[in-house]
């Protein structure tokens, strides 16, 4: 659920509009911007105007800010580039060829790719025909695949080339998108991807929009169970750009067209594609785009393209660090910035950055697929720094801090279940209005799942959370998908998974297996049988054999007791 989680992620360093926190109180002796009686937590920062056009789509909404970005998406490898002038019309060429192709207003696409310039320009185009997005991770396997885009009807898929002959199994068209961007203008140029680029921007019709239709539907574990189709409106995409990546930006006293951004950060994530697909190219900022993570490659292409800006995951930052490290920091000199996100982050690893780069701003903060990735912002000014906290509320929201025994709120210093309220919260789970429901309730509260408190400056802590996710290299795995291939293996009787930690990822899936009396089975034979049904990212990594899972009496695996395990481990 959460995509900026536990001691991690982006945030901004703010030099203007921070409200003074300590000279106002309530006659409760509560801060102004807690409100005792209804247990709410506003925004320290001053609330951002956001469009009231009930008709005005994400992709118009970003295409009318004006700016003088020069070089829009750069393919790091070869250099290739988008220009800011060729995007636009590349978007509506894209649109184009999809509308001939049959496409139109409700269709779902299936985006199944890693990292390319070409991905805005698929997203768009599917989006500027009020269509639907949806995206997975390129590495899943063939039956998850097949699950997703039959929960969500999806019609047409883009996809590597060399996935393309698997793809075909769905029973759907799938188009193949070029990896080696400038390399090939041959095959490129008599591929299906580069008709639909070139065909005509002006035969494709705009139909009405309505702000509050869905644009994207991106798959989250949520708080519990298996993966649930999160529905994200226009409406949603367009308070993301303005309380995200736009009041980021805001920030800061430098232009948004002098930044350069690396993503590293798949697209395909909601962290990613807040601000690679859609964020920064409102801004008119250059994007390096990183098609696959190596270490050496990553630092080669922060110090040839001056990147100034580099939002991360822990192994990430991890890699940056031990990279930079090695050389004698004599690398990365251009970073102004580097923003963290995803998954836990150790206060070991943020010390050991801010002690290899001492010059580069380090930020934190928080945000959900089902919030659209606004939630908190993190802040370090000359006075302040502040490395630990995730941040202030971003403009435009509200917090409530909840006892999840009693249902009471909190006040500052009390630690509770956070929920979330605002412009930015999703539409809901796809065709699953009980999961919907347990949600987000009747007044819009998101309940998030995470455990946290708020300081007396009203800085957000995450030290716990109630969800069961597990948080492996910034992927989400749901321990119930995991254990319900587990129990298909014949010799296996029952099974639980839980997080282990994991000093270089962060947390790795750990199976507890009651196998059958008898039966000869091995650590590894559990570990393949998985591998083999899930994507790579989501393989049990260890394995304890037991006579029993623990359980409540109504049934429920008692996670806790199997963390207490892993943790004497």
């Amino acid at each position: 659920m959460s995509f900026f989680n536990n001691n991690s992620l982006e945030g901004e360093s703010t030099t203007t509009q921070i409200e003074n926190t300590t000279d106002v109180k309530h006659p409760q002796g509560q801060p102004h911007w807690y409100s005792p009686q209804a247990g709410i937590y506003h925004s320290k920062h001053p609330p951002i105007h956001l469009p009231t056009n009930a008709f005005l789509d994400v992709v118009s909404f970003i295409f009318s800010k004006t700016h003088n970005g020069v070089s829009a998406l750069i393919d790091s490898t070869s250099g290739f580039t988008i220009s800011y002038s060729e995007l636009y019309p590349l978007v509506k060429s894209m649109a184009s060829g999809l509308h001939q192709m049959g496409i139109s207003q409700g269709d779902v696409v299936l985006i199944l790719l890693p990292n390319s310039i070409y991905f805005p320009v698929v997203f768009f185009g599917v989006l500027y025909l009020g269509a639907i997005v949806t995206t997975m991770n390129p590495l899943s396997s063939l039956s998850e695949i097949k699950k997703q885009t039959l929960d969500c009807n999806t019609i047409l898929a883009f996809t590597v080339i060399n996935a393309v002959e698997k793809l075909n199994a769905l029973g759907i068209p799938v188009i193949g998108v070029p990896e080696n961007i400038g390399s090939d203008s041959t095959q490129i140029g008599s591929s299906d991807f580069y008709k639909l680029i070139s065909s005509n921007p002006n035969w494709v019709p705009r139909p009405v929009i309505h702000h509050q239709d869905t644009a994207a539907i991106m798959y989250s574990s949520g708080t519990t169970g298996t993966s649930k189709g999160v529905v994200l409106t226009h409406r949603n995409f367009v308070a993301m750009i303005e309380l995200f990546v736009g009041f980021e930006a805001s920030q800061y006293e430098y232009m948004c067209t002098e930044n350069v951004y690396l993503a590293v950060l798949p697209m395909f994530h909601i962290y990613g594609l807040s601000l690679f697909v859609m964020g920064l190219l409102s801004l008119g900022t250059k994007i390096v785009v990183m098609r696959k993570f190596d270490a050496n490659e990553m630092v080669k292409a922060i110090d040839m393209y001056k990147v100034t800006h580099f939002p991360v995951v822990p192994p990430l930052l991890t890699a940056l660090t031990a990279r930079a490290k090695s050389v004698g920091g004599s690398v990365c000199k251009s970073l102004k910035q580097v923003s963290c996100g995803a998954a836990p982050l150790s206060r070991k690893s943020i010390e050991e950055f801010l002690q290899i780069l001492p010059h580069v701003d380090f930020i934190q903060g928080y945000g959900l697929t089902e919030s659209t990735a606004v939630g908190t912002r993190g802040f370090n000014s000359e006075k302040l720094h502040n490395y630990y906290s995730i941040g202030l509320l971003a403009p435009n929201m509200e917090a409530r801090v909840v006892d999840w025994v009693t249902g009471s709120f909190l006040p500052p210093g009390r630690s509770g279940e956070l929920w979330l309220r605002g412009p930015a919260i999703m539409k809901g789970y796809l065709n699953n209005n009980e999961a919907t429901a347990m949600t987000v309730d009747e007044d819009g509260w998101l309940r998030t799942g995470d455990i946290v408190y708020f300081d007396e400056e009203g800085y957000l802590h995450i030290f716990d959370r109630l969800k069961e996710i597990i948080k492996y290299k910034g992927f989400q795995i749901a321990p119930a998908e995991l254990e319900a291939v587990l129990v298909s293996h014949p010799d296996i009787l029952d099974a639980a998974v839980t997080a282990a930690k994991d000093a270089e990822t962060g947390e790795v899936p750990m199976a507890f297996v009651v196998k059958k009396p008898g039966v000869l089975l091995s650590e590894a034979a559990v570990i393949d049988h998985v591998a083999k049904q899930v994507a790579p990212y989501k393989k049990v990594r260890k394995v304890m054999f037991t006579q029993s899972i623990p359980k409540s009496a109504a049934g429920k695996i008692l996670r806790r007791e199997l963390r207490s395990l892993t943790s004497r481990m």
